[in-house]
């Protein structure tokens, strides 16, 4: 890797970004499994579990409600054994507004980049996806959309290699403006949404990371390690961090008034290892999204967070 080093406050940066490559390389994560033996996400739906999804959401006649009008969406990965993971989703290939979750678009073109050798990584960078993965900071989400620009962004995730947004699956992870007031717009091509996602393309992007598939096993890991110790600490992370080390929580999520997204990737030996992700159109969304997880949790048998 090339880094650019520049005034003092990169030193900071750098020692910050050694010590961090040190954790990342602890990490579990990504699983190794043979390109042989790996299955695309879409092999591994369960019927089985997805009627047993259902059926923990008719729970809430809010939930079924908003079900039923496309406005509330719900994907689990189970991953407990990671060679064959189990998929279930309920409205998992409606587009929604997703708010700051879809940076995620930000931070696989931004890795793409160093890949090829079309974006330079350096310290000031790195810092830079810490804060807008971890801390949603708009300011630093805008820097990074500035150096790899919109165009860019597009026609990374919608590239044959992952369709991470496919016209065909109902769309996916789009990213068409900075999170500012801007002239340069290019909404979704199906709902016009600027930052939109479906939890299904969400659910992809973190079974492609746990596995070593999103571009190579090593940036998998950078991208993991960004997502790595969440900062924010409402909706999902509110109640797993109850029970979950935050070094084990791999997040991204997005508030807009009545628009709330959340997605994490759990692995942890006692508290589950699985994928969630779900968005909400309605007030009460931050509420609706801390109430999932325990009904998760129990729907996978895995250990439920105290209250």
């Amino acid at each position: 890797m090339k880094f650019l080093l520049a005034g003092p406050p990169a030193l900071i940066y750098a020692l910050l970004f050694a010590a961090n490559l040190v954790l990342a390389g602890l990490s579990p994560l990504p699983v190794a499994i043979s390109e042989d033996a790996w299955r695309p996400l879409s092999a591994h739906e369960d019927a089985s579990l997805e009627d047993r999804l259902a059926q923990a959401l008719k729970q809430s006649s809010l939930w079924q409600a908003l079900i039923s009008e496309e406005k509330m969406a719900v994907g689990v990965v189970d991953l407990a054994d990671p060679a064959a993971p189990r998929f279930a989703q309920i409205n998992g290939s409606t587009m929604m507004y997703a708010a700051s979750l879809a940076k995620l678009a930000i931070l696989v073109a931004a890795h793409w980049g160093f890949e090829d050798g079309t974006l330079v990584e350096t310290y000031e960078i790195y810092r830079d996806m810490i804060e807008m993965i971890r801390r949603s900071d708009n300011a630093a989400t805008n820097r990074m959309i500035d150096r790899i620009g919109l165009p860019r962004i597009e026609a990374v995730v919608a590239a044959p290699t992952y369709r991470l947004y496919d016209l065909d699956q109902g769309g996916g992870i789009w990213l068409g403006r900075r999170f500012a007031n801007s002239r340069e717009v290019d909404p979704d091509p199906l709902k016009g949404l600027v930052h939109g996602a479906t939890v299904t393309q969400v659910c992809r992007f973190y079974y492609l990371l746990a596995t070593g598939m999103l571009i190579s096993a090593d940036r998998s890991r950078q991208m993991l390690h960004i997502l790595s110790f969440p900062d924010i600490h409402d909706k999902f992370v509110s109640i797993l961090e109850r029970g979950i080390p935050l070094g084990h929580l791999y997040r991204k999520s997005g508030t807009w008034p009545v628009w709330y997204s959340d997605s994490v990737l759990v692995w942890d030996e006692t508290g589950g290892k699985y994928i969630l992700v779900a968005m909400v159109e309605n007030e009460r969304g931050e509420e609706i999204l801390s109430q999932l997880v325990p009904v998760i949790q129990h729907l996978l048998n895995v250990r439920e967070s105290p209250f």
